[in-house]
């Protein structure tokens, strides 16, 4: 099996990076494709792959064809695309918004399938949603699934509408919790605490609670009633963000990243 990822940026790199050091490639290097100059030598530079520059030089010759461009590059990408590629390719798209009939309306092609990555992909802890165009069989949809799989965990959903509510929960997601911990560590260093020593307190305390989370079944309201106690600190903590609606702005900011993310489709 042949990949190549179309672009050698953050979210394109993290996918390769997975996907290379995995037992699908049955030893064979990954291709990346890009242009810029610094990034192929990065990439020239780690033998698990083969860096290219040309798509006339990679793109015929792949199974299985990630992209993982910035929407507003895909136009022009894929009109290069479209004479390079055959219709046993398989394409999976990283963009956000990207839908998939403008995949194979703009390529030509019937196999797509269109994935909400995020972030911790990086370090091992992604999840990725994911669905299909129905040409993709069940063989090629699993084979999908362990590549994404590489980077963490994936799911699978019945359709797009899935996908654009997933980047209002995980696809943003990952930044409404990297904006409480900034909070919290602003709060941690007006009480006193040094830089480091907030960090450690609000990255330890995030990390614990996540564990405790994932290592039983109860739910995050039965946590809570765990560390709270009446006419208690945390009771305090609480009433104050209930008093300021904290619950119903996070609701509220994540289907404003879900509506964004429908509003990109339609562009």
């Amino acid at each position: 099996m042949k990949v190549l990822v179309i672009g050698g940026g953050n979210m394109g790199l993290t996918y390769a990076e997975g996907m290379a050091d995995s037992v699908y490639l049955n030893s064979r290097k990954l291709m990346i494709q890009d242009i810029g100059k610094e990034t192929l030598a990065k990439i020239d530079a780690d033998d698990r792959f083969v860096a290219h520059n040309n798509l006339e030089d990679c793109l015929p010759i792949a199974d299985i064809v990630f992209i993982a461009v910035k929407p507003y590059h895909c136009e022009e990408l894929f009109a290069k695309m479209r004479s390079l590629i055959n219709s046993n390719q398989l394409i999976v798209s990283l963009v956000a918004g990207l839908k998939i009939e403008t995949i194979k309306e703009q390529l030509g092609v019937n196999k797509v399938v269109r994935t909400m990555p995020n972030l911790p992909a990086k370090v091992g802890k992604g999840i990725t949603s994911f669905t299909e165009s129905d040409e993709v069989s069940r063989v090629e949809l699993l084979m999908v699934r362990n590549l994404l799989d590489t980077t963490g965990a994936s799911i699978h959903v019945t359709n797009e509408n899935f996908i654009d509510k997933s980047t209002g929960i995980s696809g943003s997601g990952p930044a409404y919790v990297f904006y409480f911990m900034q909070s919290m560590m602003e709060a941690a260093r007006n009480m006193g605490f040094s830089e480091n020593d907030s960090k450690v307190l609000v990255s330890h305390t995030f990390e614990g609670a996540v564990e405790l989370f994932s290592q039983h079944d109860i739910s995050p309201s039965k946590w809570i009633d765990k560390v709270a106690s009446k006419g208690g600190t945390t009771q305090a903590a609480l009433d104050s963000m209930e008093d300021n609606n904290v619950n119903e702005l996070i609701k509220e900011a994540a289907y404003a990243a879900f509506n964004r993310a429908v509003e990109l489709g339609k562009e």
